[in-house]
């Protein structure tokens, strides 16, 4: 039997960094009944906060849905895990905490693929702003005041600081601030923290809507399907239906439903409600409501090649974390100063080069790292290294996001087709090259710097797109599995007020909305898509009381 949620103006799908957003926004107005569902549980694990507890978050069936890639021929047949947050926040409570927006070209290049100017750079910009506290105040390109906090990290590393000095030597350039629409050079990375703490969507957006009567938030809910209806106006979307504490619930949207589960749920759960190619739901027994063969399509996402360096004379966390002395002391300095490595991001230092002169603007990012490990979940190697990973963040590769059965508890078959095109190949080489010239540069000469990870011995472009292949990894960035475009376009799953073709009263907002995927690291773009979703909605049921 079906139990009734109720009736809302608006039901979000997803507690993730668009939802929460959404939620705070739609829900300033008392007048809106609003109902936010997540999958995943409340943000009340402690490694949530701490920002090195993502190692203890990623794969945590508590935080983390786990997903898994089919075998993937561009890395030599190997499968990834696929970490997507499952949690109030989403992946912003278990992501590395980057503030970054991408280059203006990103956002220029949207505006031209779906005919709008809306979403250019010039037009996005006070979106950023809007949302943001930077903690340098109000400029002309950064925000005070808003949700979204904004800080320098808390620590330093000298050799991080060398690394910076060598890029510089080869030409990539010291910069101050990777978010004013040119991201070229080196920098440490600003982070969404607060005082050492991460900043989450859900703890930025929903700790004061939270608590508002009009605002209802349902955690462990997992959503089964939306509901569709045929009328004389075509197929109109009137709610959702989904699983929760052993109930199967119901709830019906008066205005609108909107999707923000991410580029991965949200393409699952439009083609689990029959929205989507027609061939593949009649495959698994849906039926299909409307054909739209774009939906789930256009996987793109940021490989990185993590290249390791073992070093001497130089201080990194290898050898402080593998010491009782060493652990004991890291403790302590978060616990009286919020400092030190507990406070680290994944990745401290950034650079964005360009593989070859050819490219226009930068189309490699580095996240630097004074650590070194096997792989993700691995203990530290037990000498001093340095990771360089580099991404080439204008992939042409694309893949896709299709169900594997009509059962919503089933996880959707996820296959990137990473270094699919010989564009994406030749970048992969370029960017290994690039990385030993920093590597060999002056200025990391007294550490000796040695290549540990790929190896020095792959040297021709077929053996270093063979080393991609071996130890390029996800950096957790997919984006794009329901793309906005124009009318003409026959793969646009949503037009530029991201409203899903074919169905009224359904928005899709999220990363996978994305055309292409920015330069860069994916979390806040995906909070100022939020942030425009919100005005259009709001002018949506504005213009719609007042007729």
């Amino acid at each position: 039997m079906t139990q009734s949620a109720g009736k809302y103006d608006y039901i979000i799908v997803g507690a993730g960094s668009a939802g929460c957003v959404l939620a705070k926004r739609l829900s300033d107005n008392p007048a809106n009944r609003v109902l936010l569902i997540e999958a995943g549980g409340k943000d009340d694990y402690l490694w949530i906060h701490i920002p090195v507890g993502y190692l203890y978050c990623i794969n945590n069936p508590r935080t983390d849905w786990r997903f898994k890639t089919e075998p993937d021929a561009g890395l030599n047949g190997r499968s990834l895990g696929y970490p997507r947050g499952k949690v109030l926040g989403g992946s912003s409570s278990i992501n590395g905490m980057i503030y970054m927006r991408g280059q203006s070209q990103d956002y220029d290049g949207w505006a031209q693929a779906c005919g709008d100017d809306a979403w250019r750079w010039d037009q996005v910009l006070p979106l950023f702003k809007k949302s943001e506290d930077h903690y340098q105040g109000a400029t002309e390109f950064h925000g005070a005041g808003g949700e979204w906090r904004v800080e320098k990290q808390r620590l330093s590393w000298e050799i991080l600081d060398a690394f910076r000095d060598a890029a510089a030597e080869v030409g990539i350039p010291k910069t101050a601030d990777f978010n004013r629409g040119d991201n070229n050079g080196s920098a440490y990375f600003d982070v969404n923290q607060r005082r050492g703490v991460r900043v989450s969507t859900a703890k930025a957006f929903l700790k004061t809507a939270g608590t508002r009567g009009n605002l209802e938030i349902m955690t462990g809910c997992q959503v089964k399907r939306l509901t569709l209806k045929n009328g004389p106006d075509g197929v109109r979307c009137t709610g959702v239906e989904f699983t929760g504490g052993g109930v199967h619930w119901s709830a019906e949207s008066v205005h609108e439903t909107v999707l923000c589960a991410g580029a991965i749920g949200s393409p699952h759960i439009l083609q689990l409600s029959g929205i989507g190619s027609a061939a593949l739901l009649q495959k698994h027994g849906i039926a299909p409501m409307v054909d739209s063969p774009g939906v789930g399509e256009n996987l793109q996402d940021h490989l990185q090649i993590r290249m390791v360096f073992k070093v001497t004379n130089a201080k990194t966390l290898n050898m402080m974390a593998n010491s009782w002395f060493g652990k004991m002391k890291i403790g302590m300095e978060y616990a009286m100063f919020r400092s030190g490595p507990m406070s680290m991001a994944p990745s401290q230092l950034g650079a964005f080069a360009r593989s070859d002169p050819s490219q226009v603007t930068p189309n490699l990012q580095y996240h630097v790292q004074p650590l070194s490990l096997e792989k993700f979940g691995d203990p530290l190697h037990g000498f001093p290294a340095f990771t360089a990973s580099v991404c080439n963040v204008r992939p042409t590769s694309r893949g896709h996001v299709r169900i594997a059965s009509g059962d919503a508890t089933q996880a959707p078959q996820i296959t990137p087709n990473y270094l699919s095109t010989a564009e994406d190949r030749h970048v992969a080489a370029d960017a290994q090259r690039l990385t030993r010239r920093i590597a060999a540069a002056p200025a990391l000469k007294k550490y000796a710097a040695q290549e540990l990870k790929p190896g020095a011995m792959f040297t021709s472009e077929e053996e270093l797109v063979r080393a991609a292949g071996d130890i390029g990894t996800t950096i957790f960035h997919p984006v794009g599995t329901c793309k906005m475009g124009a009318a003409s376009d026959p793969m646009a799953v949503v037009d530029s007020a991201l409203q899903v073709r074919g169905v009224a009263g359904l928005r899709v907002v999220d990363a996978s909305i994305m055309p292409t995927i920015t330069s860069g690291n994916t979390n806040s773009p995906t909070v100022m898509i939020a942030e425009r979703a919100a005005m259009l909605i709001l002018a949506a049921h504005a213009s719609s009381s007042k007729g």
